[in-house]
């Protein structure tokens, strides 16, 4: 008889725990994708160089840096990535100081990312030397752009296709002369970023 005033506060004990159970699931799951997520984007990077540094500040020269997101060593150049991960419609152009993202209902903006990379690359190039340094606008499978690719902008999945993986395997143990001690100058002249990602 004791025993039926107690199966409430048991069932309730029951409910709040698959709950606390089930919202751990959840966030697990989600942190989870985004894991992957991630994962899969700095292997598609990766795969794009020889060897990788990522999230970093460079020196600019006058005191100040620059953070970087990806510095790749590729068979032909030190390559500069800045990623954008935006979710919809990209409107931008070469002569544009702001792009526009439309996804619906939301608007937003942001600065033209081209004239920051020019001021990346030139001070990579400071560090490197004689060696061609080159940037790219790298956007997600997300973004989308109607209008077309704004210059030095690619798709991540079009830095395969624009670095192959041929030109990877000849470098491999085999990089082309000043590559190499250009990329350890550019190691050693390069910080952790707080902005790391």
């Amino acid at each position: 008889m004791n025993a039926a005033p107690n199966q409430p506060v048991i069932a309730w004990g029951v409910i709040a725990l698959a709950l606390v159970a089930a919202w751990t699931a959840f966030r697990a799951w989600q942190w989870y994708r985004r894991w992957s997520a991630r994962k899969s984007l700095l292997q598609a990077i990766s795969e794009t160089g020889t060897d990788l540094i990522s999230d970093v500040l460079v020196p600019d020269g006058m005191g100040a840096y620059y953070h970087i997101d990806f510095l790749l060593l590729t068979p032909r150049c030190v390559l500069v990535i800045d990623l954008r991960d935006v979710p919809g419609n990209v409107f931008g152009g070469d002569q544009m100081t702001e792009w526009t993202v439309m996804d619906p209902p939301e608007r937003s903006t942001f600065a033209n990312p081209q004239n920051a990379l020019y001021d990346r690359v030139a001070a990579v190039k400071a560090i490197a030397g004689d060696i061609p340094v080159e940037g790219r606008v790298v956007f997600t499978q997300r973004a989308r752009f109607p209008k077309g690719l704004p210059k030095w902008t690619v798709m991540i999945d079009s830095l395969r296709t624009e670095f192959p993986a041929v030109e990877r395997m000849a470098l491999a143990g085999n990089a082309p002369p000043g590559f190499s001690d250009a990329w350890a100058r550019i190691k050693s002249a390069v910080t952790p970023s707080p902005l790391n990602q």
